[in-house]
């Protein structure tokens, strides 16, 4: 039996992980700030699918938060097959705007966390020669919506390049790009959705789907549906100066 670790557990696109593998029989290892909705959630997952569930409260922007998810990472009596580094949230903030903490937790949580838990992970699977690990960026990270935009590239080009290193060692490396997802996320990043089209939407569940399916089959870039896949095609391969021009009007839909 494969046992899962998914940061951000809790909710959005970790919830709908969590729900995924443990459907499928997959022990968990749930990490997120808040025990109360940890407990909640692990109570509800094992008596629906009879899995075993661990919980680890962590905030991922505090260094010894991260270490001690990483040491359960790389605990060899109790391997982690699988993990998903999903913890994140959207950033409001501009690029110009003094108060930079705000940018600096998300660097935190979403690029220095994925480094120490997937170099984490990648070390105790090499050394048992098999593994995956899945990092969820976004196709946010092929245009320039700021800071967000930013991160995200950077999991994008982590996760290949982690990838590189694992190369023929049975560990594989996923980025997960998706576009918008129908979760709590842009609620709490204050965008507003009702702007954005249904044809842009993705289910969680398809999503979380997807995603599995290519990292069983050790792809490296999981971009989900067709119509998903055109728009990052379109995204990585298109004139620099349409790219920023359709960024600044995709930033008009935040509040």
């Amino acid at each position: 039996m494969a046992t899962a670790l998914v940061t951000g557990g809790t909710s959005g696109i970790g919830a709908a992980f969590a729900r995924a593998l443990a459907a499928r029989g997959d022990d968990l290892v749930l990490v997120a700030r808040n025990l109360e909705r940890l407990d909640e959630h692990a109570a509800e997952l094992r008596e629906q699918f009879g899995i075993a569930v661990e919980v680890i409260s962590a905030d991922l922007a505090v260094h010894d938060d991260v270490m001690r998810v990483a040491a359960r990472l790389e605990d060899a009596e109790h391997p982690i097959d699988l993990l998903v580094n999903n913890a994140g949230f959207g950033l409001h903030t501009k690029l110009l705007d003094p108060k930079v903490e705000i940018h600096e937790n998300a660097i935190d949580v979403m690029i220095k966390a994925v480094l120490v838990l997937g170099g984490a992970a990648g070390r105790a699977m090499k050394a048992r020669g098999q593994g995956r690990i899945i990092n969820v960026s976004s196709a946010s990270g092929w245009i320039t919506q700021g800071n967000y935009s930013a991160i995200k590239a950077w999991v994008r080009v982590y996760s290949e390049s982690l990838s590189n290193e694992l190369h023929g060692t049975g560990v594989t490396v996923t980025a997960l790009c998706p576009g918008w997802v129908r979760t709590e996320f842009h609620e709490r990043a204050g965008i507003r959705t009702t702007a954005l089209p249904s044809i842009v939407w993705i289910d969680a569940d398809r999503l979380v789907a997807e995603a599995l399916q290519d990292a069983d089959r050790g792809k490296i870039i999981s971009i989900p549906t067709k119509r998903w896949k055109f728009a990052s095609f379109l995204a990585s391969k298109g004139p620099g100066v349409l790219i920023r021009k359709v960024s600044r009007m995709l930033t008009s839909s935040r509040d």
